[in-house]
C-alpha cells in the first residue's frame, strides 16, 4: 500500500544565523514543498528516486538495508548517497522497525519547487522521513544534518512562526502574519544556491557581537511582526540588514548588488544566495529582470496563507 507524506518549504525572514545562539527568528512556510512516497519493495533494499519540480530525476540509487544499518560510507563521488544513508541510519537508531519488519521499499520524492531555489530540500526530506518512521524530526535533524530546526517548524506548520532555541530545545509560536501591504512584497532568486552548512561554519568563525545583537534582533523581529504600514516594515528590515552586516562583517545584498534599487531588500537565510525579499512602492519585476534576475515571485504566490 502506498503511503505519501508532505512537508512545507521555508523562508527565514529574521534571525538568520543568530537563531543558532537563541535569537527569536521569524519564518514563513511556503506554498512549495516536497512529497515522499513509500511503496513496498523487496530484496532487503530501498530503491530511491528523487524528482525535481520539472519531473527530471536528480538522484537515483539502490541502497541495501545493510548499508543503512552499518552506516556504510562511499567515496566522495556519492555525497548525496552518503547523506541519505546517514539520515536513514539515524532514523534506524530511533526506530529500527522500518528495516527489521520490511522486505524492501520503492521510495520516490517529488519537489514542487526547483531544487536550486533552496526552499528546504533537506528539511522537507528529514521531516517527511520522520513522519514515515514516526520519530521526532528535530532529533533526526540534530543527529544527521544539523541546524537550528526552524525549517522543520515551517515544514510542520501552515502559518508563520516565531522560533527560538531555549536550552537547545525548540520553542515555537505560530503567528498570523497577514499585513495589508503584502502586494508590495516580492521574493527574488539570486541565481545561485547558498550552502547552508558552509554559511553556518563561516558564522561561527566570526561570531562577533553576538550577546548584544540578540536582543536587538529580537526587538526588530517584534517590529516587523507588528508593522501596520509598509514604511515601518521596510525600516525594520533595513535595521536588521545593518545589524547582521556588522555581525557577519559582510556588505548587505543591496550594497553588493542593488545599490540603485528604490526600496528595501532583505537577505533570507544564508547570506549570498537563494532568495531576497523586496518591498517597494512600485512593482520591481522589470528592475530585477534588467539586472539579470528572472525569478521574481509575489508574496501571494510564495507564502502559505
Amino acid at each position: 500500500m502506498k503511503k505519501t507524506f508532505y512537508s512545507n518549504g521555508k523562508l527565514l525572514i529574521t534571525g538568520e544565523y543568530l537563531v543558532l545562539d537563541g535569537a527569536k527568528a521569524f519564518a514563513l512556510p511556503t506554498k512549495f514543498g516536497q512529497n515522499l512516497n513509500i511503496e513496498e519493495g523487496n530484496g532487503q533494499k530501498i530503491h530511491w528516486t528523487s524528482y525535481d519540480s520539472d519531473g527530471s530525476i536528480w538522484f537515483e540509487e539502490t541502497i541495501p538495508f545493510a548499508s543503512i544499518i552499518n552506516k556504510e560510507r562511499f567515496d566522495d563521488l556519492y555525497t548525496i548517497k552518503n547523506t541519505l544513508i546517514e539520515i536513514l541510519h539515524e532514523g534506524y537508531l530511533f526506530n529500527s522497525n522500518f528495516i527489521t519488519e520490511a522486505n524492501g521499499y520503492v521510495v520516490t520524492t517529488e519537489l514542487t519547487f526547483p531544487k536550486k531555489w533552496g526552499l528546504g530540500t533537506s528539511s522537507t526530506l528529514i521531516n517527511n522521513i520522520a513522519q514515515w518512521l514516526q520519530i521526532d524530526a528535530y532529533e533526526l535533524l540534530k543527529k544527521s544534518f544539523g541546524g537550528s530546526g526552524y525549517d522543520i517548524a515551517c515544514a510542520q506548520n501552515n502559518s508563520g512562526i516565531i522560533y527560538q532555541l531555549v536550552n537547545e530545545k525548540p520553542l515555537i509560536e505560530t503567528v498570523n502574519f497577514q499585513p495589508v501591504f503584502t502586494d508590495k512584497i516580492f521574493f527574488i532568486y539570486l541565481n545561485k544556491k547558498q550552502n547552508s552548512k558552509n554559511a553556518i561554519t563561516s558564522y561561527f568563525g566570526k561570531h562577533n557581537y553576538i550577546e548584544k545583537s540578540i536582543p536587538i534582533i529580537d526587538s526588530i523581529t517584534k517590529k516587523i511582526l507588528e508593522a501596520a504600514e509598509p514604511r515601518e516594515f521596510a525600516l525594520a528590515l533595513q535595521q536588521h540588514e545593518i545589524e547582521l552586516s556588522n555581525v557577519l562583517e559582510l556588505p548587505t545584498v543591496k550594497e553588493l548588488l542593488f545599490s540603485d534599487f528604490k526600496g528595501t531588500l532583505k537577505s533570507l537565510g544564508a547570506w549570498g544566495g537563494d532568495f531576497v525579499m523586496s518591498i517597494s512602492k512600485e512593482n520591481p519585476t522589470e528592475y530585477f529582470k534588467q539586472k539579470g534576475f528572472d525569478t521574481i515571485i509575489p508574496y501571494k504566490d510564495m507564502i502559505l496563507v
